[in-house]
């Protein structure tokens, strides 16, 4: 059996050549929802660094309590910025829910290990801010970090935060297996080793049992990615998560993003009626 070409399986930018026209597009329709958002809050701290802060798109509907929802970005944990996926809230907001969208350092900076604890102190100024249960909801390297708070030991880190603070958690396109990634060229900035791509990657965790959590992947990605998505799903099921895989069809790694845009689109839905549901869930 022929060694796998984790290089070529991870790049996705090469796999997916249109990415350049891609990100502009984002680019524009980020800051045109930012424009028709006059009561979004941007550029909220939670950290001490310029990149830890939180934009904030609450909705406009008020005729019923408002679900609170976190996304956050992706990047191979080294580039892009929230301000690139404004757009990404307006599926959600038409539904009533308020969107947060979180901030990080980026490696080399920082490590993976310190980017998944700027995540947890970001829902923990939202609870402290809101005092509401989080649905978390990310991208690729957000998608990983996605998965890494429905696991998180709240109580740990803040007694007055329900254990459950983060009841259900949707990843896109997300990596929960980091061994492959030690043999990547973009290692050069994670830097992995075995031991701690091991210790980075939820799928070795313990099962966050009893809450939820959905792994959808674009239907034309690659086979590791596809494996990434189905493999967390799976061995998180059969240790007590209610877990969901689904592949988008015809969808790269970048445009599976696209739906959050529409209020109407399936993945839409899906994620609003979880966020409902942990919204529903007594304090």
């Amino acid at each position: 059996m022929p060694a796998i070409d984790y290089e070529k399986e991870y790049d996705n930018r090469a796999r997916v050549p249109e990415h350049v026209d891609i990100f502009a597009r984002w680019h524009s329709e980020a800051q045109a929802y930012r424009d028709a958002s006059p009561h979004a809050q941007l550029g909220l701290p939670y950290g001490p660094s310029p990149r830890q802060f939180i934009d904030f798109f609450p909705t406009v509907r008020t005729d019923a309590p408002t679900p609170l929802a976190l996304f956050i970005h992706g990047g191979w944990w080294r580039t892009l910025h929230p301000s690139e996926f404004s757009q990404m809230a307006a599926g959600l907001n038409a539904h009533g829910i308020d969107v947060a969208m979180a901030g990080y350092d980026l490696c080399p900076q920082v490590s993976i290990s310190t980017i998944v604890e700027q995540i947890r102190s970001a829902c923990l100024m939202l609870w402290r801010k809101h005092r509401k249960r989080i649905f978390v909801f990310g991208h690729s390297a957000g998608g990983h970090l996605a998965g890494a708070m429905l696991a998180q030991d709240w109580k740990a880190f803040d007694a007055s935060a329900p254990a459950d603070l983060v009841p259900a958690a949707y990843s896109i396109s997300g990596v929960f297996d980091l061994a492959p990634l030690v043999h990547v060229s973009q290692n050069a900035d994670l830097r992995l080793d075995a031991d701690e791509a091991r210790r980075m990657s939820p799928l070795h965790w313990k099962a966050p049992a009893g809450l939820t959590f959905d792994a959808v992947v674009g239907g034309i990605e690659s086979a590791e990615f596809l494996r990434q998505s189905r493999v967390i799903a799976d061995g998180w099921a059969t240790q007590g998560v209610t877990t969901r895989y689904e592949e988008i069809n015809g969808a790269n790694h970048f445009t599976v993003l696209d739906p959050l845009t529409d209020p109407d689109s399936a993945m839409t839905r899906r994620i609003a009626d979880l966020a409902k549901q942990v919204q529903a869930t007594a304090l």
